[in-house]
């Protein structure tokens, strides 16, 4: 509302590990002040990826050019680019140095409806797509109020029914429980369990 201060996340939330603030920012904010206006979705379903303890995570194998925001302070957006199509945003998680971090995978558009279709929060390709969220953002504090991508409180905090399962979309430590979302909200990811590809063997020539 216009007048009132953002109350954004204390930097204090994302000192734990992932594993711990990930149901924590389940029904926060998500905003992005985009050229074209304000858009915010309400967090429903995230990840927590737990750096070197976790063969899933993109700092697992260590600092590189594109994972290092997650070795950084808490509180910033990881973003990167994944198949040659989409970007995904991740919040990261601990002291500088551990690289945890939580993949938001899915919102519920709140604000700025007129500017993204509700569908397009659905998944994490999808919820950047609906921010304008890319690589621009990749470091971006979102515990400070003046930040043009930010997590905040919501206005009014509602308990909410929360699960916990496996991740998706990935091919190792697939059993880890570290996905987290709103129990039967509509925007959240239908599991489907990891099933590897079968390669065919090539016929020979007659």
């Amino acid at each position: 509302m216009e007048g009132v201060p953002l109350v954004v996340l204390p930097r204090e939330v994302f000192a734990g590990s992932a594993t711990a603030v990930a149901p924590t920012v389940l029904g926060c904010v998500l905003e992005h002040e985009t050229p074209e206006g304000l858009v915010a979705v309400m967090l429903t379903e995230v990840e927590a990826y737990m750096g070197a303890a976790d063969p899933a995570s993109h700092s697992y194998r260590g600092r590189t050019a594109r994972n290092g925001v997650m070795f950084g302070p808490p509180g910033h957006a990881y973003v990167y680019f994944t198949y040659g199509m989409h970007f995904c945003v991740n919040l990261v998680c601990q002291p500088p140095g551990t690289a945890t971090a939580v993949l938001l995978r899915a919102g519920r558009v709140v604000a700025g409806v007129e500017l993204a279709e509700r569908d397009l929060a659905r998944g994490p390709g999808r919820l950047c797509k609906a921010l304008d969220i890319t690589r621009a953002q990749d470091g971006a504090d979102v515990c400070d109020p003046a930040s043009p991508l930010r997590v905040r409180w919501p206005d009014q905090r509602e308990t909410l029914d929360i699960s916990q399962g496996p991740r998706i979309g990935i091919s190792v430590a697939t059993d880890f429980p570290w996905r987290f979302w709103v129990t039967g909200d509509p925007t959240v990811s239908a599991y489907r369990p990891y099933t590897p590809r079968l390669r065919r063997k090539p016929v020979s020539a007659q």
